[in-house]
């Protein structure tokens, strides 16, 4: 007899932990399968599953249904690939950031790390042309060439950049009360 989700889950609650193998089992190949294609890579699918099933076994107590643990599963399982996406995303910001600034070569770092920040939040496209003209000291004529565009692109996207840099800086500016 095939004991149905809510039973192992109430096994589980009431400390019997090695039941939760019972639900690994039943829902790893369809985590694996939908975590996959969520991540388009299966190692990457492998390691949001594993931290999907953590996360389902030390929170199972705030399962408010039982009989719905594969939803929830599911549910956890959207925000580990989200998590796991936005961390790649960000890594990836800062290796170009740190590879563009190798081939910039930039004569001063600014010690505003809030400015560093805001930086990494730029598209790629504005992020160049903002590190090849301040930190690399290259004129917008160096820049279109050195980038192949077009030069009315190169001072589109620095005043582009301008605004989101001003916007963002302001925004994490502590407020004043005077």
């Amino acid at each position: 007899m095939s004991e149905t989700d809510k039973y192992y889950v109430e096994r589980c609650l009431d400390g019997h932990p090695d039941d939760f193998r019972h639900l690994v089992r039943r829902y790893q190949g369809v985590l694996l399968a939908n975590l996959a294609g969520k991540l388009g890579n299966k190692d990457r699918a492998e390691e949001a599953a594993q931290e999907t099933l953590v996360r389902a076994y030390f929170n199972m107590s705030k399962l408010n249904k039982p009989d719905s643990f594969f939803s929830w599963l599911l549910g956890i399982a959207d925000h580990v690939a989200k998590e796991l996406r936005r961390k790649e995303q960000i890594q990836q910001k800062r290796e170009t950031i740190i590879s563009f600034s190798k081939e910039v070569q930039p004569t001063e770092i600014s010690e505003d790390y809030s400015l560093e920040a805001a930086i990494t939040e730029l598209p790629e496209s504005y992020r160049k042309v903002i590190l090849l003209r301040y930190y690399g000291k290259h004129s917008c004529n160096e820049i279109a060439t050195q980038l192949n565009l077009p030069l009315g692109t190169v001072t589109k996207q620095l005043s582009r950049a301008y605004a989101m840099l001003r916007e963002t800086l302001q925004q994490s500016e502590p407020a004043t009360n005077i």
